[in-house]
Parts: structure tokens; sequence; C-alpha cells
């Protein structure tokens, strides 16, 4: 068990909300009840059946419960795995939260069956962590950068020692977000199209996504609703949508985003391209850095809570490919994967920094031996992650 870098609240209800496979309940049982009387905690594992079934019929058995258990012995917390299975719970949260002062942790792996039923969210009287897949950091001295660019970093990956055990794994997580996320919660209507569709999103990972394309390469359904499917993937944390750079907010919503997986091994997985081996100085392995720094910048901006917002630049010719914005600060990030760095690059992306006023400009790369040139710091990927997130671990 790897310690995460995510802390949450000891005093005050919370909710978790990651994908799958990303060790939520480990976390909460093990990081955080652990030090907790079994006794003075209440668990509903929604994920069983027949759990999710008693509080469907009657989610107002928990205030009865509640009650029973205070007159009894201390109540310190309720923990609620995978709450959006039955939505309904929350508004009983919410009362028991205002009446009764009982303090909740609730994880889910889809805000989206939440926000489709109208769910009520507790409007800040629970806060709100995201897990996600192991960053470098939990690692530690276990982190394997062609490992994590191969297999990704989910939990479980770091426990399987073969390549055979790693790929199956990857491939039935592909197979059981199909069938316990997106069949279970009827998130579309036909399964087909949207299979269909996981594949060829993968294959446009780290691209600018252009919805009719990716429509007629399926072939099943309109723009419309292969942009309704991007927003199942972010709606379930299984990728995030990186929009392109504007300083207005409503310019940027109308450009054209990019989309990234939550997960390097996931989206190898759904393009079946497990079995492809990543050399250094192909672009192939150039694309998967690309995709773990990023993802790992992202996955940092909100466990450090440092509220920057995520977008690409895209000029006439050339682009950069990530811009950390807040307030009127932006960080410019162009990534490469070569082992030293190309002063040509640099010197493209210092012209390119010039359509910004004051912004820290950085190249991140595997080339261990940090220089300056002219705007442009150039570091190697963990040094530059500690620069742009000054109070990281």
């Amino acid at each position: 068990m790897f310690p995460r870098l995510v802390k949450p609240s000891k005093s005050h209800s919370f909710f978790v909300f990651s994908a799958r496979g990303t060790g939520k309940s480990t976390f909460i049982k093990k990081q955080f009840l652990n030090k907790t009387p079994s006794e003075n905690v209440i668990t509903i594992d929604l994920l069983l059946p027949s759990t999710e079934d008693l509080y469907a019929k009657n989610p107002g058995r928990l205030i009865a419960e509640v009650i029973a258990h205070k007159e009894a012995k201390q109540l310190d917390w309720i923990f609620i795995d995978e709450v959006q299975k039955v939505p309904r719970l929350l508004d009983v949260v919410h009362h028991l939260i205002e009446e009764q002062g009982v303090k909740f942790i609730l994880t889910g792996s889809s805000a989206r069956k939440l926000k489709r039923g109208s769910a009520n969210l507790l409007a800040g009287r629970a806060f709100v962590y995201a897990l996600h897949p192991l960053t470098a950091c939990e690692l530690g001295n276990n982190f394997d950068l062609s490992e994590a660019l191969h297999w990704g970093t989910l939990p479980q990956i770091s426990t399987l020692k073969n390549k055979t055990d790693k790929a199956s794994y990857l491939k039935s997580y592909a197979l059981t977000y199909l069938k316990e996320k997106i069949q279970t919660e009827q998130l579309v209507r036909r399964l087909d199209p949207f299979r269909l569709f996981l594949e060829v999103a993968a294959q446009c990972n780290g691209h600018i996504i252009n919805y009719s394309s990716i429509a007629r390469d399926t072939g099943l359904v309109d723009h419309k609703t292969i942009q309704s499917y991007f927003q199942i993937l972010e709606d379930t944390h299984l990728g995030f949508i990186l929009p392109a750079y504007h300083r207005s907010f409503r310019k940027a919503q109308s450009s054209h985003p990019k989309f990234y997986f939550f997960d390097i091994g996931v989206k190898r997985a759904l393009e079946n391209t497990l079995d492809v081996l990543l050399k250094p100085k192909t672009s192939a392995f150039g694309d998967a850095f690309e995709h773990w720094v990023i993802t790992e910048i992202f996955r940092l901006n909100q466990i450090l809570s440092a509220d920057f917002r995520l977008s690409y630049f895209s000029g006439p010719h050339s682009e950069i490919d990530l811009v950390l914005s807040k307030t009127k600060k932006d960080i410019l990030v162009e990534i490469k994967s070569s082992p030293v760095v190309d002063p040509l690059k640099v010197a493209k992306l210092a012209r390119l920094s010039e359509n910004f006023t004051e912004a820290g400009v950085y190249y991140l790369s595997l080339d261990k031996t940090a220089q300056k040139i002219g705007p442009v710091h150039c570091l190697y990927w963990q040094e530059g992650f500690k620069r742009i997130f000054k109070n990281s671990p």
C-alpha cells in the first residue's frame, strides 16, 4: 500500500471521486478508518447488490440506523461506498449532517448518475477530493518511467509481476468499465457504438478532437452523440478535456479541445497496443511521455489544490503542450522525451512565449542537466514538477 498525497479532512464530511481501480475503498479503510474503532463507524457498501437494493427501496432507513447506533455507542463516521448507485441517499445524508451532526465519507466513480438524477450534492456540506492512479511521488523508489509509460500506474498494476498478468488486468478493466459502468447504469442507449468509440477515442488521445471525423470513423452515430460520449468519459473519471487556451473562458470553451485518458495503461488497452514495445526516440514513446507528464500535472494540480486552469496553446504553425493559468499569470510547458535538450526547439518555444505576458516557460525532458536558455527553463521532468508546484512534496 503506497502512501497517498490526498489528505482528507478529519473533522468534516467529504466526497472522494475517482475512476474504478484507483483504490478509493482501500485508501479510506487503511489510511483513514483504521485509526477509528470499527464499532464507531457505519459502513454501507453499495457495490453489494443486496445492500444497494435495500437502500434504494428505503433510503430513510439510514436515519433509524443512525439513531439506534448513537444511542448504543459513539458514532464517528458513516462510510458510504459508491454513493452514485443510490442518489436519493444524499437527501438523507444532508438531513443527518444538518440535524444530527453526523460526519460522512462518500465515495463514487461516476458523477454522471448523480447529475442525471439531480442528486443533492450537499452544497458545500461535504468537501470534495479526487483520487487518481499513483503519481511518481507516491510510488517513490518504486517508480519506473518505462513501466509507467507502458502499463500505467493503477495501484493493482504495481502488485502484478509479469507482463501477461498486467495485460490481462488492463484488458479486463476496459471490459468491466463497459459492463458495470456503461451497461448497468444505462449511460448510453446502445453499447456497440460506444465500444467502437472507445477504441477510436484512445487512438485520438492527446490530439485535437474532431467530433464529426470520429462520427464518420464509427459510422454509427452523429457528432453530437460523440460529444456526449466524451462527456461520459469525463463524468466517469476515465479522462479529462483539455481546452484550447484563451483568456476568455467562453472563447476557450468554443474552441476544439483535446482529450486525455486518465491512465496510459487503460488507454493502451482500449486501443489494443499493450503488446507494442515503447522504444525511446520513437514517436510512440514521445506521445506516451507527453501523455504521462500531462496527466501527472493534472493529478498534482487537483491533489495539491493548486487551482491552475489547464489548456493547450495553438499558434498558426505550432503548439505549446500545456498552459497553466491562474489570475494573470501563465506557466507554459513544452514536453519532449529526448535525453538531450534541443536548442532549436527551445528557441521555437521562446518565440511562442512572446504571445504571453511575463509567463514562466518550461521545457521538460529526460535531460537531467538543468539549463536556462533565454526565458526558457530546461529541466528534467521531476525537477520541473517541483518548480511548477512549489509546495509539492
